[in-house]
């Protein structure tokens, strides 16, 4: 098991702000230029008290349209891949570092980024889960504070602060590269014999 000190990362849980009163906060965000080319806002989805969140990079094409994240090919990947793994998605909370689709499909800015990432922040204390998985290079090194990218760090699990961080690779990434697909189920088999050999509640 990797360990990594990261200063600034919460150890206890903080006060809870519910992801309703945060995302009435965010309302019709317009704090970064992806607000005036976004369609729908992609906040975020799932189980607000998961132990495992999923963090992925930004909403694609499908997302934009539907206002939900993963629910283009990279999210049917996403689903097949968590039943695989004996995984379920209405366990799970999944979010994105930004919250608006950047014009196609580009990367985000790190002004973009900055403006988001107070939200994604909150999200992360109000669902306090056990595990975050961190899809792709922007969201592994939003959560994990590294310039890193995922092949150097992939295959492991990070403490970071309270969470266990299971960086690999975004599911869309696998398209184009289907070599990676097994290295991506890999790590999602690790995570669920870790939550497995961890049940809630049960100090390790």
């Amino acid at each position: 098991m990797a360990y990594l000190d990261i200063p600034g990362h919460v150890q206890q849980k903080p006060k809870e702000v519910t992801l309703e009163e945060i995302q009435a906060v965010l309302g019709n965000c317009q704090r970064c230029e992806l607000g005036q080319t976004r369609t729908k806002l992609v906040f975020g989805v799932g189980n607000p008290h998961a132990r495992v969140m999923f963090v992925g990079e930004g909403p694609g094409k499908n997302e934009d349209l539907q206002g939900e994240p993963f629910v283009g090919a990279a999210g049917k990947k996403l689903n097949e891949l968590l039943e695989r793994c004996g995984l379920c998605r209405d366990d799970i909370y999944i979010a994105n570092v930004v919250k608006c689709r950047p014009p196609a499909n580009r990367n985000p800015k790190p002004a973009e980024i900055e403006a988001c990432a107070p939200y994604l922040r909150e999200q992360m204390r109000s669902i306090w889960p056990d595990a975050i998985v961190c899809l792709g290079n922007f969201a592994t090194q939003f959560v994990m504070k590294t310039e890193l990218g995922i092949t150097k760090l992939r295959g492991k699990m990070y403490q970071v602060g309270h969470f266990q961080v299971v960086p690999t690779f975004h599911p869309a990434a696998t398209i184009y590269h289907p070599d990676w697909l097994q290295d991506l189920e890999s790590d999602l088999r690790m995570l669920a014999d870790w939550l497995a050999a961890h049940p809630k509640g049960v100090e390790s």
